[in-house]
């Protein structure tokens, strides 16, 4: 699974609701890098540099760069 055209926000409720149709249960740790590897490679690059502890943060972080690249125009 991977993010594709959606949104960041878009893409972790997707990710979350197919766990919970396939019955996965998985570490917090997991599931973030698991979310991790489906981002657009733009903003996995830029999520690499930066440092979060749970799941939360991660989007949080994610959806600010979200914004910044659709800023730049870099994605859209």
């Amino acid at each position: 699974m991977s993010q594709g055209t959606k949104s960041v926000d878009e893409y972790l409720k997707e990710m979350k609701l197919n766990m919970i149709q396939t019955n996965v249960e998985e570490d917090e740790e997991a599931t973030m890098s698991r979310f991790m590897n489906g981002f657009n490679h733009d903003i996995t690059h830029i999520m690499e540099l930066h440092h979060y502890v749970v799941l939360e943060e991660m989007v949080y972080i994610a959806i600010k760069v979200e914004k910044q690249l659709k800023q730049k125009g870099t994605i859209q």
